[in-house]
């Protein structure tokens, strides 16, 4: 293994603006995709109320813990086939990598709706649906790395990422129309099986419109010029060939994207999976009401996914180079959630009346958005450093990371609300509000400078 410490010549002039930007419709079908991977995944989030309603009163009789394993066991399967995607992605290229991950995804999303009520198969059948979806993540990053210069590369993720924001809003007013119009015995079924149908539809335009960038007939060779701008002084076969999986291992880079993913990830999925259930407890919500508090958190989430990638190309203008750009945006990111410490003092009800509620969803969303925008830096830092040959690979090991911080937040968050209930919520922002500026330091601790990897 060598690495070579990256000069820190000026930034050289930008490329000339191309005619074409059809490097921007790429983007807008991975946001599509990416929208749709969050829709399936946060029906069941709003389906727990019903699953943990005693079956005397027509629900599935499950506790929390139930409900936690059911996720849990959804959330490790999909972290270890993060790995194995990004290995697949990276051998047969992203166009029959993101429709077969989301194939699997929408076939096994259906299958839920016909499990009944037993805990154990809904952990099988989700599970499996966790392996479909572990390969848009990985195939969503090659792509930006292949379509776009490093400078508009966080932009891109943050607008494709945004996309879990937009899936999630969906099921935040799909899933609660869907059992209040057919009926909680007959509702739960059609959330699984509308939102899984959906996905097939999005596969017409992926084959029609997605190729290489070197195979597509729709670009225009000065676009193609800008999107290659960075390869200039890169190996000849940064591009091509194959990876040592094994061998990604050996460097400090892929640790330091696999704790930033580990230590945050978690944040992220405890927003969305217990979001509904600390709205009802705290605040004695409906699960009406809970559509617009969550509706509101994930909207403002977009506008830190796209702001926050946005925040590197202004440190680039200035001189910073990519990677020092990336870590310092990412620095500033992660001081914003600190103010989720503050969720349970604006949530007190008897301090703030009925305004409590739109007090503690206020700080929840400073925190979405943060992480957000976190997220969108964090995945490019993999192109910064990585060749793109090796950008799923590297992208799937992370993705496993942040997954299995997440099975850790999923049970920690269900033993704490069967064990400690009035206390539950007050531990878990506070995990959520030091965890961003405790993986910063990590990741700076590993890579301290930027440095090329020059030998895969």
């Amino acid at each position: 293994m060598s690495t070579t410490p990256a000069p820190a010549p000026a930034i050289p002039a930008q490329p000339t603006t191309p005619a074409t930007r059809f490097r921007w419709v790429i983007c807008g079908l991975l946001l599509f995709s990416t929208t749709i991977n969050y829709m399936d995944r946060q029906v069941i989030s709003y389906l727990k109320e019903f699953f943990c309603t005693p079956a005397a009163q027509g629900g599935f009789g499950w506790t929390n813990s139930d409900y936690a394993n059911v996720i849990s066991f959804f959330t490790a399967f999909y972290a270890g086939m993060t790995i194995f995607a990004g290995i697949v992605i990276d051998k047969i290229g992203t166009k029959l990598g993101l429709a077969l991950s989301l194939i699997i995804w929408s076939i096994f999303g259906i299958a839920n709706a016909f499990v009944g009520s037993v805990t154990t198969m809904h952990m099988m059948v989700r599970s499996l649906f966790g392996i479909g979806e572990a390969g848009n993540f990985p195939a969503s990053i090659k792509t930006v790395a292949e379509w776009f210069p490093k400078r508009e590369r966080a932009l891109a993720t943050g607008i494709f990422n945004s996309g879990s924001n937009l899936g999630a809003m969906v099921s935040a007013i799909f899933v609660p129309w869907c059992l209040y119009h057919f009926g909680y015995q007959q509702g739960w079924k059609l959330a699984y099986i509308i939102t899984g149908t959906v996905g097939f539809l999005w596969l017409i335009f992926w084959f029609w419109l997605y190729e290489s960038p070197s195979k597509q007939k729709r670009l225009s060779k000065s676009e193609y010029d800008y999107i290659h701008s960075d390869d200039q002084g890169q190996p000849a076969n940064s591009n091509v060939g194959k990876v040592g999986w094994f061998k990604l291992f050996r460097y400090r880079q892929t640790w330091s994207f696999f704790f930033g993913k580990f230590m945050t990830d978690g944040v992220w999925w405890f927003y969305l999976f217990w979001l509904p259930d600390y709205l009802k407890k705290q605040f004695g919500m409906t699960k009406q009401e809970v559509m617009i508090p969550t509706f509101v958190v994930y909207g403002v989430a977009i506008i830190g996914s796209i702001y926050g990638g946005s925040l590197p190309m202004m440190l680039m203008k200035k001189g910073f180079e990519a990677y020092k750009a990336r870590m310092t945006a990412m620095l500033i990111i992660s001081i914003f959630p600190l103010l989720v410490l503050s969720t349970q003092y604006f949530g007190n009800v008897a301090r703030f009346g009925n305004l409590a509620a739109w007090f503690a969803v206020a700080v929840i969303c400073i925190g979405a958005a943060a992480h957000q925008a976190w997220s969108a830096n964090l995945f490019t830092t993999v192109s910064d450093m990585f060749p793109k040959k090796a950008v799923g690979s590297v992208t799937g090991i992370g993705a496993a990371a942040g997954g299995l911080g997440g099975v850790l937040v999923a049970k920690l968050a269900g033993w704490l609300t069967d064990v400690f209930p009035s206390n539950a919520y007050m531990i878990m922002f506070v995990v959520c509000a030091l965890s961003y500026l405790a993986a910063w330091s990590l990741m700076k601790t590993f890579v301290p400078r930027h440095r090329t990897i020059t030998d895969l």
